[in-house]
């Protein structure tokens, strides 16, 4: 396996879609509760990004193995396409995963048992996204766990564990942390939609049932762009709830962008020409959501 294959089979492009959640998180911690963890908060990046990495291997995986359509496996999924061993993966997908599970144990150690729970729940999404009988992902579920988990998930536990000390487990601290991570939990589950939109005939080859197979590609739509406004609108409220400075609004400056990019995928759904739209809306979006946010804290 060559690395520009394996960064392919990983899915490293990806990869923002993990770390701007978990940069919210530092800048919403030192903001509200005045206190960062370094060495936690790095120890917790390792273990997300191989889990993370585990999870998408993990899907190429499962989708080889249980595709029913010929040319999906031979010039779609990267194992055929590129010839890939199955044991070597196996090997991999085991190494990620045990990497990912005793860095987090150790955290565990150092923070309490609450994050054992946490990750429970993610390790458990992660594996049956694209696991067993009925994948989360082949479900008109998938939008929902994957904006739910690496949105909302990875920006509570990187709050949690920079503030473990003064954390207080009730519903208000978090529901702030929820709404802090709406914008970036929503863009990631439109993330998932727009690849339902653009894959609708072939998941339905392959026997895979999303949320577009049941809304239609119309319906798929309006909530593409419904979850969108309700992500613009997030940031507003967050600063009258005074969960983020002031600076945040300056974020605002990318709806015309944000609605240019709806647009394109609203007349087109091809996935080598218009999936790129929702990816804009998420690295655009929420990295100047992140950067105004730590402006804030510099200011």
């Amino acid at each position: 396996m060559t690395f520009p294959v394996f960064l392919e089979l990983v899915e490293i492009k990806a990869k923002t879609a993990s770390i701007l959640p978990f940069l919210v998180g530092l800048c919403y911690s030192y903001f509200m509760y005045g206190t960062i963890q370094p060495l936690l908060a790095l120890l917790f990046f390792v273990a997300m990004i191989l889990f993370n990495m585990f999870v998408d291997v993990w899907d190429n995986y499962q989708d080889y193995k249980n595709a029913h359509d010929n040319d999906y496996l031979e010039q779609t999924n990267i194992i055929g396409r590129e010839g890939l061993k199955l044991r070597q993966l196996e090997w991999l997908l085991a190494a990620m995963f045990i990497s990912s599970a005793l860095i987090g144990l150790l955290i565990v150690y150092v923070v309490g048992l609450s994050l054992l729970y946490l990750g429970l729940f993610c390790f458990a999404v992660g594996v049956l996204y694209s696991a067993g009988p009925r994948p989360l992902s082949s479900l008109p579920l998938g939008e929902i766990f994957s904006g739910v988990t690496m949105g909302f998930m990875i920006c509570l536990i990187t709050v949690f564990i920079n503030t473990h000390t003064v954390f207080d487990w009730n519903w208000y601290s978090v529901m702030e942390v929820f709404l802090i991570s709406l914008p970036c939990t929503l863009w990631i589950s439109n993330l998932m939609l727009a690849n339902n939109l653009c894959d609708k005939e072939e998941d339905e080859k392959n026997h895979r049932y999303t949320l577009v197979h049941y809304t239609g590609v119309k319906g798929g739509l309006y909530l593409f762009a419904l979850t969108n406004v309700l992500a613009v609108m997030a940031i507003p409220l967050q600063y009258c709830l005074g969960l983020a400075p002031s600076t945040v609004l300056w974020s605002l400056v990318m709806i015309p962008f944000v609605i240019k990019q709806t647009r394109l995928l609203w007349n087109k759904q091809v996935k080598a020409e218009t999936f790129s739209a929702a990816v804009k809306i998420l690295a655009l979006g929420s990295t100047i959501y992140v950067i105004t946010f730590a402006l804030g804290l510099m200011m």
